[in-house]
């Protein structure tokens, strides 16, 4: 039987560490703020915001809301954008998404201010992630890599298989396996006989969104299985793309839905903000030094 990977207890442990350092940036005259933008009144999304804010009360980050109707302008959501990007006091900007069907959420994401994009949406902070220096990750899949480090799961000289190419879990997943040298193979909707490939995984990454994808002949005896999906079965209750009770007894370790990676996401905003903080106050030092050098 599967080793249960624990979200809630490792992002608890997170959490807990964030704080400590946030209380410390705190001390030395810096309060780290997370500006949220919801556009709409799309329920999940509400639900999302409100764990957010309340994850930043928990940690001491100062939370603003910015909640808009969803007849909102693309013009006027990027005004507030940029109003947020000029403002000294705020470290963090988050649109939600998915934005209504007028706006263009290429557009909005690439218009947040890199040092301050908390999601690592932004076009430089993904080529960031690229050459493997970034200083801000995406959420889910740098909460999967907290997941593995925590549990002393090396990705070194490991197989690992991603299933799901989005911009937000798949592409950036397989990129920070790639940089912790594991070998990595990308699967998708156009991929055929998915299961070749998943019984080759020592770590298997299921990011779809597709119930039931995953069966217990599709994995490898004793792999590592990372549930990154939230479906609804036929009784309204949450699953992920793996058949749970199947690939549990076939797996070495695996993630719940929901309490596996879900946690982590939220986590992860939080270490997010706390680093765009950190780095708003070295660019900070770093302009005055060079206003002081002016003649």
């Amino acid at each position: 039987m599967a080793k249960l990977i624990d979200g809630k207890k490792i992002s608890a442990a997170l959490l807990e560490k964030v704080k400590a350092d946030v209380n410390e940036l705190k001390s030395a005259g810096t309060e780290p703020c997370l500006a949220v933008i919801l556009v709409g009144d799309d329920p999940a999304s509400q639900v999302y915001v409100r764990n957010k804010k309340r994850t930043c009360e928990q940690v001491g980050i100062k939370s603003i809301e910015h909640l808009l109707p969803k007849d909102t302008s693309e013009s006027e959501l990027l005004s507030l954008i940029w109003s947020l990007n000029n403002d000294k006091s705020v470290h963090g900007i988050l649109c939600q998404l998915p934005l209504p069907s007028h706006i263009n959420e290429k557009t909005v994401l690439c218009a947040i201010d890199p040092d301050k994009d908390v999601d690592a949406f932004h076009p430089k902070n993904v080529g960031h992630i690229v050459i493997g220096d970034a200083e801000l990750l995406p959420c889910t899949p740098a909460g999967v890599m907290e997941m593995l480090r925590y549990e002393g799961i090396s990705v070194e000289g490991k197989n690992c298989v991603v299933v799901g190419r989005s911009n937000i879990v798949g592409k950036p997943m397989a990129l920070m396996l790639l940089a912790a040298n594991g070998s990595v193979t990308v699967c998708h909707s156009r991929t055929p006989d998915l299961s070749y490939h998943t019984k080759q995984a020592d770590i298997l990454v299921c990011a779809v969104g597709k119930k039931d994808l995953i069966t217990a002949d599709m994995v490898k005896d004793g792999a590592v299985v990372i549930d990154v999906s939230i479906n609804r079965n036929e009784d309204g209750k949450l699953c992920g793309d793996v058949v749970f009770d199947e690939v549990s007894r076939k797996a070495s370790y695996i993630t719940p839905v929901p309490g596996g990676v879900g946690p982590m996401t939220i986590a992860l905003l939080m270490q997010n903000t706390l680093t765009a903080a950190r780095l708003n106050v070295i660019h900070s030092e770093n302009d005055a030094e060079s206003g002081d050098k002016v003649d």
